[in-house]
């Protein structure tokens, strides 16, 4: 969908170049033909398309996904599509479609994001949808060489009082130990999010469950400056996340632009949803310039890419039409985003000698 006026090597170029995702939710990744067959199998009453006309056949469900007029109006479709999701091999079979389609765009390590709120309100107990996941995540790992990295989010639409008992319920069954220093992926969990509706809530509305993980040793980031402005980023660093997602609006305050340059702060940037859910009008008024410019670390994700139309290949396709970033550009984005990962030294080594090679192969085409 993207890259319809790519140069051909470009695009070759793109798709062979070793990429990290950090910012993709596992439920965004139900695509309509997912959500109309496990409704059939679980026996989920879809939306009447007399209520819903988008509901009335997958190629309708398709088409409205494509006209999203804000956050919320896409959280509302969003939800419902989880409701298909009851089983363990549910879950499972959904994170496996997402690493495939990655696999296929390059993507070599993948840190996913999960919602496990929304199921658990849902009567899905909290072990089915883990294990689930996990099953999924080491799937990808034995057959397809992606290494993983799951990571729970709250909802920031849900009471505090929800997280605090999923956060308790993490802690109890041994999931979530810590990062720091080892980096070997040996927890079940690998880090704690923040997401669903940014404006309306309290911006600091987790800082207690941060501050708790954080002592613990726990990674933490956080979903900001996508509809907020830029206090919501400096306020979701001052609870304790070392990364955030989205982060675009940390372009209008250029002092705490210059402190998460300084600090190597990762955003972890998703252009096409924020066209999607009109943050911004078109690709090239994404601060991907200034970023680079200013040495903002960022990586390039997909979001929700069932609902946006678009996987991560396609994002960096569009990254590229949009502001003609040259190889050394894309060498670094590719290294920041390798950097910036929850994983240990070797794995950074060994991806980081995958982009080499890469870069060596093309750079004298483009």
């Amino acid at each position: 969908m993207c890259h319809t006026h790519l140069d051909p090597n470009w695009h070759t170029f793109l798709a062979s170049l070793p990429k990290c995702e950090h910012h993709v939710h596992l439920e965004g990744c139900l695509t309509p033909s997912l959500i109309f067959s496990l409704a059939t199998k679980n026996n989920i009453p879809l939306p009447e398309p007399s209520e819903n006309p988008a509901y009335a056949s997958i190629d309708t469900l398709s088409h409205r996904y494509g006209h999203f007029t804000s956050l919320d109006d896409f959280l509302s479709f969003y939800f419902i599509g989880m409701t298909v999701l009851l089983t363990e091999s549910d879950f499972t079979e959904l994170a496996w479609s997402y690493f495939q389609k990655a696999h296929a765009d390059g993507v070599r390590h993948a840190e996913v994001f999960f919602d496990p709120q929304v199921h658990q309100d849902r009567g899905v107990p909290y072990a089915t949808i883990v294990d689930g996941y996990v099953a999924g995540c080491k799937r990808a790992e034995r057959e397809l060489g992606i290494s993983t990295r799951l990571i729970m989010c709250f909802l920031k639409h849900l009471s505090v009082e929800s997280a605090e008992k999923l956060y308790a319920t993490a802690l109890d069954a041994g999931h979530l130990t810590p990062q720091v220093g080892s980096q070997d992926g040996g927890s079940v969990i690998h880090g704690l999010g923040a997401s669903s509706t940014e404006v309306g809530p309290p911006k600091d509305m987790f800082r207690d469950i941060y501050a708790s993980a954080s002592a613990k040793g726990i990674n933490l980031t956080s979903h900001a400056g996508e509809e907020g402005d830029a206090s919501y980023i400096a306020a979701a660093l001052e609870i304790g996340a070392t990364r955030i997602d989205h982060g675009v609006r940390l372009a209008e305050d250029p002092k705490l632009m210059k402190q998460v340059a300084e600090r190597g702060i990762l955003l972890t940037v998703c252009p096409v949803s924020n066209v999607q859910l009109k943050g911004v009008e078109r690709i090239d008024q994404m601060p991907i310039r200034k970023f680079l410019d200013a040495g903002v670390k960022f990586s390039i994700n997909s979001d929700d890419p069932a609902y946006f139309g678009a996987y991560i290949l396609e994002c960096y396709c569009a990254v590229q039409e949009a502001f003609n970033l040259s190889v050394e550009e894309w060498k670094l984005i590719a290294v920041n985003s390798v950097q910036g990962s929850w994983i240990g030294e070797e794995r950074k080594r060994e991806l980081l000698g995958e982009i080499e090679g890469c870069v060596e192969k093309y750079k004298g085409l483009l």
